[in-house]
């Protein structure tokens, strides 16, 4: 059994993002929305999606933090950009469970804005425990780990241009360099130093 499979394509996501990207296109015609990327995830994404968009959209980050038994969710680093009276796109990379996404989303209405909407590449929707309204979304998963496209293991594989499961955590933990041999045909840098 293989440890890993490639379950979308680099093509397939080019198609998606474009898709979404005339989506969103459509729907804020004669506004200038604010793209507010959840870092780290969502970069590739984001960037690939904003080529898709007028120049006029404005871009920044905000960065989430977990912490405590519970899992709160903090603000670890914020948008600089005022959102007050602004159409504001949040682009994530996954929403699993809701947690997190609903904290933002009520975090972010108490700032004022004129709008506020979710885009997101990833949807485990099997995953979810609290409703929230995804206005843009690329592909439903499962409860799969996956990694590439923004994804990573332990701060790596975010710039595999394509996504892929991971079929047998416990082997890929033994050897989390499959992926790099099985996509750039050998392993990283960091194993040949």
């Amino acid at each position: 059994m293989s440890v890993l499979t490639e379950v979308v394509t680099s093509e397939a996501l080019r198609e998606r993002v474009a898709e979404l990207g005339e989506e969103i296109r459509s729907d804020y015609r004669g506004r200038e929305p604010v793209l507010l990327g959840v870092l780290n995830g969502a970069v590739p994404f984001l960037a690939d999606l904003s080529r898709h968009l007028p120049p006029d959209v404005e871009i920044d980050f905000l960065s989430l933090t977990r912490f405590g038994d519970e899992g709160r969710v903090g603000i670890a680093m914020d948008s600089a950009t005022s959102l007050a009276g602004r159409d504001v796109l949040i682009v994530e990379d996954v929403v699993d469970t809701g947690l997190t996404l609903s904290y933002l989303l009520s975090l972010l209405d108490t700032r004022g804005p004129a709008s506020l909407a979710t885009a997101t590449l990833l949807d485990k929707t099997t995953r979810r425990i609290v409703d929230v309204d995804l206005a843009y979304r690329g592909f439903e998963v499962g409860d799969e780990f996956l990694l590439g496209y923004g994804l990573d293991w332990d701060g790596r594989y975010r710039n595999v241009p394509s996504l892929w499961a991971v079929l047998d955590l416990a082997e890929f933990r033994e050897d989390p360099e499959v992926l790099a041999r099985t996509v750039f045909g050998e392993a990283s840098d960091s194993l040949k130093r």
